[in-house]
């Protein structure tokens, strides 16, 4: 049989068909890889491909045979990822609202191509079923990889940052003033991803919402706030904070009906203090930023959750809930 323009590329032209055209519930016989092999323009022999599926096995690949009465196909059985997992994390791009459409679109595909053609299938149609709102800045995603460059050479990061108005449109803070900034951290939270860092023009810890970063770059200007940053804490800092707004730190107290303990744990951990105040209620101990994010929170949750202390904070709730009930008279 004569030898195809291909043939130095036969075990990766192999490799990749068992990766994309069999799993566990698919799989191809002999005669079958012989005839897309020679598509390829690369010759086989039954008694070649066995050999080389074994030189396959050798580098690690997971090549099963499996008997289908007279017959016998051969499977890629395990890869890398797992359909679950890989489920997971198409799920995952597709519910962040830091990556684009466009960008997730692309990530998507990539993944699709850990899997054979047919369990890609199933994850084409689970992207079907979200509809979720994206970030309408495509520069997101390539914000978070500058900012951890800045992070690994130790260095200072300058970019604008922007509102949006009512036009629909970008509106940049400070007249575009830029923004230099030593980046310490970046969290995830409430769907955003945020930068946490130090302005020295200030001397205080602050954030950014990565998705509202414009023109990113690393300066050569080395971070500062090391001091600062030694002891922070960057998820009890975002802990205290409702959607990264800032306000005035204390220590609060709440009192709530037990069926609601839950929505406590699961906001302030297990670790704050909770005691049982009486048969129905008990009562928490929690360290916020007093902001009117937090409030509203708290307002939402009326009547099975109340501030009781301290006074400051009591009287911060009366006078939103006044607030409140003024603008709808």
């Amino acid at each position: 049989m004569a030898k195809g323009n291909n043939q130095k590329l036969k075990l990766l032209y192999l490799a990749k068909i068992f990766s994309e055209e069999t799993d566990e519930e698919h799989g191809l016989s002999v005669s079958q890889l012989v005839a897309k092999l020679a598509a390829l323009d690369i010759s086989a022999e039954r008694k070649t491909l066995y050999a080389d599926m074994e030189e396959l096995r050798d580098f690690g690949m997971d090549i099963l045979a499996q008997q289908n009465g007279k017959s016998v196909t051969y499977h890629l059985v395990s890869r890398d990822f797992e359909l679950a997992e890989l489920k997971l994390l198409v799920d995952s791009v597709q519910s962040s609202k830091f990556i684009s459409e466009k960008k997730s679109n692309i990530l998507i595909r990539k993944l699709e191509n850990l899997t054979s053609k047919y369990e890609a299938g199933q994850l084409h149609r689970q992207v079907l079923i979200a509809g979720r709102i994206k970030s309408m800045n495509e520069s997101t995603y390539y914000n978070v990889d500058d900012i951890y460059n800045a992070i690994n050479q130790d260095r200072k990061i300058r970019f604008r940052y922007f509102n949006w108005n009512v036009d629909k449109t970008e509106r940049l803070r400070k007249d575009g003033e830029w923004y230099y900034v030593s980046p310490w951290h970046l969290r995830w939270d409430d769907e955003y991803y945020y930068l946490i860092g130090y302005d020295s023009h200030t001397d205080s810890v602050r954030h950014y919402r990565v998705d509202k970063m414009k023109s990113i770059s690393i300066t050569d200007i080395p971070r500062d706030g090391k001091d600062k940053l030694k002891a922070f804490n960057p998820a009890s800092y975002t802990r205290k904070l409702f959607g990264m707004y800032s306000g005035d730190e204390l220590h609060v107290v709440l009192e709530g009906e037990n069926s609601l303990v839950g929505v406590i744990i699961d906001r302030f951990g297990k670790e704050i203090p909770i005691r049982r105040k009486d048969e129905t209620h008990f009562e928490a101990v929690v360290e916020v930023a007093l902001s009117p994010q937090f409030l509203g929170w708290i307002a939402s949750l009326n009547p099975g959750i109340r501030i009781t202390g301290p006074e400051p904070a009591a009287r911060a709730m009366q006078d939103f809930v006044r607030k409140l009930k003024d603008a709808y008279l």
